[in-house]
């Protein structure tokens, strides 16, 4: 029995020693956190818990906010968190945030958890239009944005269309032009593809260096009213105060810096700030609530430490940390150049591969060409020795003829050499056969007469047979002659004759062209282009070629501010560290939709 009690005891004692708890979310901007927190912790027990989570070691640039009634608020770290105007509804909600800014981020942000954090949280400004960003500016903060998200441009994964669902831009720049979501998209990847090998930490830092030019970067803007009533705005940054006309963010009225301040206090809600030289007047302003001037007294201190601290010697602490940030440069350096020569012996080796390949391919083209023309070629060279062949045969044939041809001139000259001398003895024979003739002729014609006159004769002599029959009794009979014909002349013989017909043998002949295959090695590819001009000529440039797609009738406030700003050649007191990158293409009237 006492051994139960001495349990129940030593249990209850166990159990009031347990600390009591309560939940807290911390909202980064990339992620959510929860943590069970004592009730009697600090801000500073919950600010260092979230800090060593994150592996955050700069800690003064950041801070817990929460909102009180529509107004900001940011964790003491001497106070109690339980004991802040939160809500006491658990988890309890705090979002941590850069509370003062660098005047320089590439000098003073030394962890790259710090300038992931920063760019982050800048670029929602821009966006939100918190912080007013030019046309062409966004443009080009968008392109190193898309390069710390996707890393070096591939056009073989990054296609048209790839950006469709990011937001880059603020939708003042989108509704200020008649452009598509193509055209931005077209526009952003010119300037992308440019940032070849740069790493995700580059890429952000890039954006920072062009940020912190904008007018309204790391600018906390207060409503506030002058000895007069006068509305103005009060601006607390990394450089000083500053006090605006609430029509103009952009170019502060009169600006006050830390260097120049010799005191700044407040008073219920009047705050007063006494400038180092007493000549200069003191101003004093009023505020809405109390609660505001705590806060402006709180980002002035904030923001003028941080100022002196800038212009003294780093802590050590600060020193180591800058001394392990270069040694993890050095070597994160190292490795991207080990990578990028890996890289770029594979890409190397892959372009050898493949053109190995090329020419394998193209090898056996020309491999597979050849035979098809040998081939080609030995059925040409068969056609053509059947061809010699027949003209040899024909040749031959042509040779014989040719031989009896010319035999047979000779024959015919032979027979024409004989001819001519039997036509002239025909000629002769002729000759001699008409001189007979003509003497047959005359002969005959005598012959004739003597006929004629035998006749005569004959016819006298019958008168006188019968007239002497009369007279004598016996008549003596006398012989008759008959007429002699004409012998005719015999006719010449005929001369011979002969015609030699030559046969005549044609042979056409085409000759097969052989076409010879030529190859040649492709040229290597031109290296990459050479970088262009400044930047803030391309933004320039940029900012003309977008000039005819304006809608002036949608032009903000802001932006007939920076406009006449940018007319009159007016900087900001920002200073400037806006570097090189190529130009984007130029918008064409075909581009206008």
């Amino acid at each position: 029995m006492a051994g139960a009690i001495a349990s129940r005891m030593s249990f209850s004692s166990l159990k009031r020693k347990q600390p009591k708890t309560f939940t807290v979310r911390i909202v980064t901007m990339d992620a959510e956190m929860e943590f069970n927190c004592e009730v009697k912790w600090k801000g500073k027990d919950l600010f260092d818990l979230v800090c060593r989570t994150l592996g955050l070691r700069e800690t003064w640039f950041f801070g817990l906010q929460y909102t009180i009634k529509d107004t900001v608020a940011w964790l003491k770290m001497d106070k109690k968190v339980l004991d802040h105007d939160v809500s006491k509804e658990e988890p309890v909600t705090f979002h941590f945030l850069a509370k003062f800014y660098p005047e320089n981020a590439e000098e003073e942000l030394v962890q790259e958890i710090t300038q992931h954090l920063f760019f982050l949280q800048v670029k929602k400004q821009i966006l939100e239009e918190k912080i007013y960003c030019p046309p062409e500016a966004s443009v080009l903060l968008a392109s190193y944005a898309v390069q710390a998200k996707y890393g070096d441009y591939d056009p073989s994964v990054h296609k048209r269309g790839f950006l469709a669902q990011e937001e880059l831009l603020p939708k003042r720049v989108i509704n200020l032009y008649q452009m598509t979501p193509e055209m931005w998209e077209e526009r952003i990847t010119a300037w992308y593809a440019e940032h070849r090998g740069r790493a995700r930490d580059e890429a952000e830092m890039e954006y920072l260096k062009i940020a912190q030019d904008l007018e309204m970067y790391g600018v906390n803007y207060f409503a506030i009213r002058n000895k007069k009533g006068t509305e103005l705005l009060l601006g607390v940054d990394a450089l000083g105060l500053h006090i605006y006309d609430p029509e103009n963010r952009l170019t502060p009225k009169i600006s006050f810096p830390w260097n120049e301040i010799r005191n700044i206090s407040y008073s219920d809600k009047e705050f007063t700030i006494k400038p180092l030289d007493k000549k200069i007047d003191v101003f004093k302003f009023n505020s809405s609530k109390l609660r505001v001037n705590k806060l402006i007294l709180q980002l002035c201190i904030g923001n003028h430490d941080l100022f002196m601290r800038r212009r003294k010697a780093d802590s050590l602490e600060v020193q180591q940390m800058k001394a392990q940030a270069r040694e993890e440069k050095a070597r994160k350096q190292m490795e991207r150049q080990r990578l990028a020569r890996e890289k770029q012996m594979r890409e190397e080796a892959e372009r050898t591969r493949d053109e190995l390949e090329r020419r394998l391919l193209q090898m056996k083209e020309e491999a597979t060409m050849a035979n098809e023309a040998l081939m080609r070629s030995e059925e040409t060279a068969d056609l053509l020795a059947e061809k010699a062949q027949i003209t040899e045969e024909e040749a031959k044939l042509l040779a014989q003829k040719a031989a009896e041809a010319e035999q047979e001139m000779q024959r015919i000259k032979a027979t024409a050499i004989r001819t001519e001398e039997e036509k002239r003895l025909m000629e002769q024979k002729v000759l001699e056969a008409e001189v007979l003739a003509l003497k047959m002729a005359e002969e005959s014609e005598r012959r004739a007469k003597e006929a004629d006159q035998l006749k005569q004769d004959l016819q006298e002599a019958r008168e006188a047979e019968r007239r002497a029959k009369q007279k004598l009794l016996e008549i003596a009979t006398k012989p008759t002659y008959p007429p002699m014909n004409p012998i005719p002349a015999p006719l010449p013989p005929d001369i011979p004759s002969f015609n030699l017909i030559g046969d005549s043998l044609s042979f056409d002949f085409k000759d097969t062209d052989m076409k010879r295959l030529s190859m040649e090695i492709e040229k290597e590819k031109v290296e990459y282009m050479e970088k262009s001009k400044h930047l803030q000529e391309q933004l320039n440039e940029l900012k003309t070629e977008i000039e005819a797609l304006k809608l002036k009738e949608r032009e903000t406030a802001l932006d007939i501010l920076h406009n006449e700003n940018s007319d009159r050649g007016g900087t900001s007191s920002k200073h400037n560290t806006i570097k090189k990158v190529p130009s984007l293409l130029a918008f064409t009237d075909q581009d206008i939709h």
